[in-house]
């Protein structure tokens, strides 16, 4: 069976971009702080949508702010 994890670098993106919080980042794309919170510790997988709106936000592509990872058993 394969295991898949969305892994993201938001947290540090966010504090290279002055420091910027999560309610800040929450506001720009459109979600609640609960939902940037849940992305950033991995319990949440965003939307297409929501990981496009997330990456233009630091002016990157998403697979630079996300990381697809499958894991065989």
């Amino acid at each position: 069976m394969v295991k898949c994890h969305i892994s993201n670098n938001i947290r540090s993106l966010r504090f290279n971009k002055n420091e910027m919080t999560q309610q800040q980042l929450a506001d720009l794309v459109g979600v609640t702080r609960q939902t940037i919170v849940a992305i950033e510790k991995g319990k949440y997988s965003p939307s297409l949508e929501l990981a496009f709106r997330i990456a233009r936000v630091f002016n990157l592509h998403v697979e630079e702010v996300f990381t697809y990872e499958e894991e065989h058993d």
